[in-house]
Formats: C-alpha cells, structure tokens, sequence
C-alpha cells in the first residue's frame, strides 16, 4: 500500500492540481490530508490560485481516497461543503504493521506528543517545514506545505511506501527520506 501525504493547501486550486498529477504518477492507493484545506488563514499571503470553491469541488472527485484531519484554518462550513470527514483533530492509520497517528500540528506537535509507543509514526502539517528524523524511537514526519511553504523549502508532499517515508518536491525529486524500522 502507498499512502500520499499533503498539507496546508490553503485554497489553492494551483497547487492542489499538481499535487494530484504527482498523487497520479506515484500511484498511490490514499490520499492523506493534514489539514488547512481550503482557506489561507490570517498570516499567510494568499497563495498562488486561491479558489477554495475549485478546491472543495476537485477534493470532492477524490472523496474515496481522502483520509483528512481538521487543520487550525478549517471550519464546520468547510464540512458542509466537502464530502469526507475532516473534522478530527486526529486519525490513527495503520502501515505496513506501524501505527500513524496523523495530525495537523496545532493541537499535537513534537513539544507535545500524544501517547505514542516506540516504532509508532507522527506525523503532522502545520508549520510548512518538511521533517524526517526519529526521537526516541518514535518517527517524526511533515510532508512540509504544498502551496505555501517555509523557511525557503519548496512546495512538498509526503509518500509512504514500503518501509520508507520519502519527502518529494512537486516534480517527484526526492528532498529527505526515512527508513522506518
């Protein structure tokens, strides 16, 4: 099984469009998403194509494929409108015999960790910075941002395969990867 992962969105139905051609090219069975889907949020520029109705209507077409968690920038109006779950602040997935405890970042972040148990996956959105190291035994991963990333990285997304959790540019080129024991 592969699982594609991205995060913050932010409205834009440019990026949201790129990530899904690399989604189609990867060949992924899920689509993980880690909140902020549709709306850019106070302290961000707008980003590129900001059309949070296009974005909801190209989401919608993925529904099936879509396990999402609530971002700090999504809404019960933004439930209204997309038709898959995103209103947990949290869901458990499992891979390849490993626990994923996948979250936006707000709520639960590296200074503050769920219970998790060695081996387990945490992995979250939210700050826009692509991560891949392991603490303690436990494997913290960010897809980075999609449409408005940080601290000079570029647009990114996550692919779990195998025993691996790569971090890609847009492009595929492969930007930090971990091998998950």
């Amino acid at each position: 099984m592969k699982i594609f992962v991205i995060s913050d969105i932010h409205g834009s139905s440019y990026f949201l469009k790129k990530s899904l051609e690399a989604y189609k090219k990867e060949k992924a069975d899920y689509i993980l998403i880690l909140g902020d889907e549709l709306y850019h949020g106070p302290r961000n520029p707008l980003p590129l194509e900001y059309n949070p109705k296009e974005v909801v209507d190209i989401l919608n077409n993925y529904k099936e494929k879509i396990i999402a968690v609530r971002g700090n920038c999504d809404s019960e109006v933004d439930q209204m409108l997309l038709e898959y779950p995103i209103m947990g602040d949290y869901s458990t997935i499992f891979f390849n015999n490993k626990r994923i405890f996948a979250t936006h970042g707000h709520i639960y972040n590296e200074d503050k960790l769920p219970k998790l148990c060695k081996g387990d996956i945490f992995i979250y959105g939210h700050t826009h910075l692509p991560v891949a190291h392991e603490v303690d035994g436990i494997y913290m991963l960010n897809p980075g941002s999609i449409s408005l990333p940080k601290g000079g990285n570029v647009n990114s997304y996550g692919m779990f395969e195998n025993n691996k959790f790569y971090i890609k540019n847009l492009d595929g080129e492969i930007i930090k990867e971990i091998e998950l024991k």
